[in-house]
């Protein structure tokens, strides 16, 4: 899967069967569903996991929390727009 691909999956009403579980917790925060990114998300754990949870905090505002998972994500905590971020992450999940 592409990153426009997968960007353009946004238009749908449901994340593609193909997603990885981090790629659909991406997708349903950028639908407005925090609660369901968060839910996929703490449920991994691995150092992507971490970064998509540091990022949802992020998001939300909670930058206490998501410093803890940008540590544990073994990245700093980022400066990018969240749009920026959420595109990075997306690519990186893509690649990986």
């Amino acid at each position: 899967m592409l990153f426009d691909e997968f960007r353009s999956s946004l238009n749908s009403d449901h994340p593609q069967q193909t997603a990885s579980p981090l790629l659909t917790a991406l997708w349903w925060e950028a639908k407005g569903n925090w609660a369901k990114a968060h839910e996929i998300a703490q449920e991994i754990e691995s150092p992507d996991a971490a970064w998509v949870h540091a990022y949802l905090h992020r998001k939300e505002g909670d930058t206490d929390n998501a410093g803890y998972w940008y540590r544990r994500a073994g990245k700093p905590h980022s400066r990018a727009n969240p749009e920026a971020e959420w595109a990075e992450i997306a690519q990186h999940l893509l690649g990986a």
